[in-house]
């Protein structure tokens, strides 16, 4: 996949994600619409601190 241009729609996708104990599913086109959209991707093993 080429690389976007500023000012350009980014694709959507679909992504595993948690919130605290919950795991579901994300689409960004769940936020369309919305005035900001901030991604973070943050790694996480599972595994107790």
């Amino acid at each position: 996949m080429a690389a976007l241009e500023a000012g350009r729609r980014a694709p959507d996708f679909d992504v595993p994600a948690c919130t605290g104990e919950e795991k579901h599913r994300l689409k960004l086109s769940q936020f369309r619409g919305s005035k900001h959209v901030v991604l973070a991707f943050h790694p996480l093993n599972w595994t107790p601190a």
